[in-house]
């Protein structure tokens, strides 16, 4: 059973994270301007912020747990991505320049979470999924989960096999717990995002790994936190949140929420945040409050869960 301060910390926190990111898009961050010359080459464009948020807002839609003001919010901030993308033709153009790319897909699936759709791109992806290139390119072992999960959002026909991709990851190795560092933390955590399904799916993590993180994940999120590693610590609570019992208390959920600014912005690290640039303070710590409303969302829809199969 989730533990009922863990539970108004984890609403209070995602849904001023929610308001944060809602008040900077209302008020023109994280747009594409009108003028601007998309580079479809460029793996950190543009669509990259908006795919985060799309993220995170189709899964306040997908598990509605949310209040009425939150699931407002995350409506208009959804929709309002989808017409910064043409309502999908931007993503079309990226896949046809480059058939091997597979953020487009990752993208929409965002999107076709809450029910945007665009028929030509999904032809062009199911297509494009019967070519030997596309499953030739060589990315991460947990970024091809998430190409798996996508194509699985999207309803697309390829079915992968997921033990072999599970195995392939970092944590399907199960390595030593103290060698884990910076970068196979977000490793560790997308595997089991992808696996789940952002907790929708958690018996999709194979049990000796879902035993292995529940050993570790404490200790692991007791380090990130006392460095004061924000954007970590919180995509670690949304792993606790995924599968199974939750396993770390209360304590990095409040060193989380102390973090947090009065307008919701969570800072990435513990660094110094300059509130006065606003654009400069969104550019960075924009993916840590996406991340706050996931962690929110998928703890809370976890409880929900629980309860109803009590």
């Amino acid at each position: 059973m989730i533990d009922t301060h863990v539970l108004a910390t984890a609403q209070r926190l995602g849904s001023r994270a929610l308001s944060w990111l809602h008040a900077a898009h209302r008020d023109g961050l994280g747009r594409i301007p009108d003028n601007t010359v998309i580079d479809f080459g460029d793996a950190d464009n543009a669509y990259k912020p908006l795919g985060e948020v799309a993220l995170a807002t189709s899964l306040v839609l997908r598990d509605g747990v949310s209040g009425p003001a939150d699931t407002r919010a995350a409506r208009e901030l959804i929709d309002g991505c989808w017409t910064q993308l043409r309502g999908g033709d931007l993503l079309y153009e990226r896949q046809l320049h480059h058939f091997t790319m597979t953020d487009p897909l990752e993208t929409y699936g965002h999107f076709a979470r809450a029910g945007y759709r665009h028929p030509p791109l999904e032809e062009l992806l199911d297509s494009l999924s019967r070519t030997r290139a596309a499953h030739a390119e060589e990315i991460r072992a947990n970024r091809r989960l998430g190409v798996a999960n996508a194509r699985r959002v999207v309803g697309l026909g390829h079915r992968p096999d997921w033990e072999a991709l599970a195995l392939g990851t970092w944590l399907g190795a199960r390595p030593e717990p103290w060698a884990v560092n910076w970068m196979t933390g977000y490793d560790i955590t997308h595997t089991v995002f992808h696996l789940t399904d952002w907790g929708a799916r958690p018996d999709g993590l194979p049990e000796p790994m879902r035993d292995y993180v529940r050993d570790w994940l404490p200790v692991w999120l007791d380090a990130w936190a006392e460095v004061g590693q924000w954007d970590l610590v919180a995509e670690l609570l949304v792993v606790d949140a995924c599968f199974g019992e939750p396993t770390t208390g209360r304590q990095g959920w409040d060193a989380l929420a102390a973090a947090q600014h009065p307008d919701g912005l969570l800072p990435r690290d513990s660094d110094p945040v300059d509130e006065e640039d606003r654009e400069r303070a969104f550019l960075d710590h924009q993916h840590t409050a996406v991340v706050a409303v996931v962690a929110g969302d998928v703890t809370l829809a976890r409880a929900l869960r629980a309860t109803a199969a009590a």
